[in-house]
């Protein structure tokens, strides 16, 4: 995942893409590109008739409803129809109408879609046209004539489905994506970096190196870890593990289910209900009474209940519990995609008990783990989001006052640690502003792994108190925080950052001996024994291929060192040594070799 800035011998490296949010200029271009590609479909497909079509971070898309399948061969036949527009320079005019002006003029046209679009909107009305053949509701902003546009900077990319407005039991639409850039250069440099993410791809690479699958007997969503996958899996969860016991983390386990009166009371089953698998109830009665078991959503209940589960005095704050806990969303079909969105996952969670004097050392403390984290898996490139609510909305629960508290202790800690980061206005949970820490993939996409929050509103709705030092009962304040976030999504990432790559600590095969012939095999597996006695991940080759196959397939599974054992290793009681980042070392004793894999493991580096 490199970054947009990231240094390379060639010239097309350099060349900023911008996202659409960050450029009015390419507002302007997606935009009008996307009516462009809209006329022409409608040209061609007469019977077409069209929904929506905004701008995305690199690009646009445009859903129809089309009796007729789009297929690759149409995408070609849609963009020469564009250039053609393109080449025509139409104006582009923004014209503003009355509500009923707007809904005599859809009927006219028999757009159905435009009609439920035209509900929603509020005044003022505006239409844009391309000259006097096509139209559609739009805020703009647009270029001032279609000539304006770069035909050899645009590009339609794929069909997609889609449901309209996202809703399963709505119509099937068509979805078209496009890009749209300022030159042919940016284009041509996009698709250099789509390439090189299709490369990384962890789906791709997941499969080829045999980490995990998923099955559609199983559902959509739910991958199943093989054993070099979760050999991944226990190291980077190992290593979490003793650093938070070096900090002061108590381990927890917590069950999978609860009673829905739990989410009740912590405001999940108010708030995030649509995102929580169906309740299980015993019978219609207790359906209809809302009485049953659910699949957790998140793990801070059943933390909170282990932290009431007696009185608490301030000499035992902070409490840290932390828990690998696994939970389970019901998110869309549509939105599912390899590890980095799916529907079961685990959150290297942990709630944190603190009194209000002690939040700000509590949660610097915290953001020295997940930046301590990142280091030591060489993420680097990531920025810090504060995501706080938006005052206009009613999806918070809690008073003004303590989300001014809690958005002003995440304030201090950044600005004390003197990081760059930005605002995310209504990115919040609902019961607490977050900092986020968003990371850029390959292909310039967001994505966001660790997160610390601070609540006052849980430990209210829960009634959790401690003993203070005068006698009274006080308030805890809670800070939840998981510095992968999800295990799956951060797994995703990093057989994308590293391109399946990994460096020796984490790689589920960290050695494998290649016997040059039968007669090496008996040592190899004694090199092999020691090694794992160590705790070293090795394996020996027995396939009996020739070496070169040998070599060829460890390569292939990008094992970081690879032994190459022959009679005269054997004789030496030595290893002929390759690795895939400094290339052949030569015949190494044994003994060297095995304190040297327990260095480079020990500080987290190569061999």
């Amino acid at each position: 995942m490199p970054s947009s800035e990231a240094p390379s011998s060639g010239l097309a490296e350099k060349i900023h893409l911008p996202r659409t949010s960050e450029s009015e200029a390419l507002k302007k271009i997606r935009h009008t590109t996307s009516h462009v590609m809209a006329m022409a479909v409608q040209k061609l497909f007469p019977k077409a008739q069209v929904t929506i079509g905004p701008w995305i971070d690199n690009g646009f898309y445009y859903d129809f409803d089309s009796p007729e399948p789009f297929t690759e061969k149409d995408l070609k036949a849609i963009k020469k129809e564009m250039v053609k527009i393109i080449n025509r320079k139409l104006p582009v005019v923004r014209e503003e109408v009355s509500r009923e002006e707007a809904e005599q003029r859809i009927k006219a046209i028999n757009e159905p879609y435009k009609l439920e679009i035209l509900e929603g909107l509020e005044a003022p009305i505006t239409i844009y046209h391309l000259g006097e053949h096509w139209w559609d509701l739009c805020a703009g902003p647009h270029l001032e004539n279609t000539g304006e546009l770069k035909p050899d900077a645009i590009e339609l990319e794929s069909v997609a489905g889609a449901y309209w407005r996202g809703d399963e039991t709505k119509a099937q639409l068509q979805r078209i994506y496009g890009t749209a850039w300022e030159s042919p250069e940016q284009l041509t440099e996009y698709k250099r970096r789509k390439e090189e993410a299709l490369r990384r791809d962890h789906r791709k690479l997941g499969k080829e190196l045999g980490l995990f699958i998923f099955s559609d007997i199983v559902g959509p969503g739910l991958p199943l870890w093989t054993p070099k996958g979760t050999l991944l899996r226990y190291t980077l969860e190992d290593f979490l593990k003793q650093e938070q016991l070096k900090r002061g983390y108590l381990p927890v386990v917590t069950p999978h289910i609860a009673r829905v009166d739990l989410f009740k009371t912590s405001g999940h089953w108010q708030k995030y209900k649509e995102d929580m698998f169906p309740m299980m109830a015993d019978d219609e009665q207790a359906e209809a009474e809302e009485q049953g078991f659910v699949l957790k959503p998140m793990n801070c209940p059943f933390h909170i209940q282990l932290y009431k589960s007696e009185l608490r005095s301030y000499r035992t704050l902070p409490m840290r519990l932390a828990e690998f806990g696994t939970v389970y969303r019901y998110e869309q079909s549509g939105e599912l995609g390899g590890l980095t969105r799916v529907r079961g996952f685990t959150v290297d969670d942990s709630h944190l008990f603190v009194t209000p004097e002690q939040l700000d050392a509590e949660f610097l403390s915290v953001v020295d783990l997940i930046l301590s984290v990142f280091k030591s898996l060489k993420l680097q490139n990531f920025k810090a989001r504060l995501s706080f609510r938006d005052p206009s909305s009613d999806k918070y629960m809690g008073s003004d006052e303590v989300w001014d508290k809690a958005e002003g202790a995440i304030r201090r800690a950044v600005e004390t640690l003197g990081m760059n980061y930005f605002e995310g206005i209504g990115e919040a949970a609902f019961y607490g502003p977050k900092l986020d820490f968003i990371f850029q993939d390959a292909l310039d996409r967001e994505w966001q792994l660790g997160t610390v929050q601070v609540d006052y509103n849980l430990p209210e709705r829960f009634d959790l108190e401690y003993v203070a030092e005068d006698g009274t009962r006080q308030r805890p304040v809670m800070i939840h925080r998981a510095p992968f976030g999800s295990l799956e999504r951060l797994i995703g990432i990093l057989i994308e950052e590293y391109a399946g790559d990994f460096p020796l600590w984490l790689a589920p095969e960290q050695v494998r001996l290649l016997p040059v012939s039968q007669d090496q095999v008996e040592f190899s597996q004694n090199v092999v024994n020691q090694m794992r006695s160590l705790g070293i991940r090795a394996e020996v080759d027995l396939s009996g291929e020739r070496l070169g196959k040998l070599i060829r397939n460890a390569e292939k599974e990008k094992i970081p060192v690879m032994a190459v054992i022959g009679a005269k290793e054997v004789e030496a009681n030595s290893l002929s040594i390759r690795t895939r980042t400094n290339g052949e070392l030569g015949s190494i004793p044994v003994v060297e070799v095995l304190d040297k894999l327990k260095v480079a493991l020990a500080n987290h580096d190569n061999f």
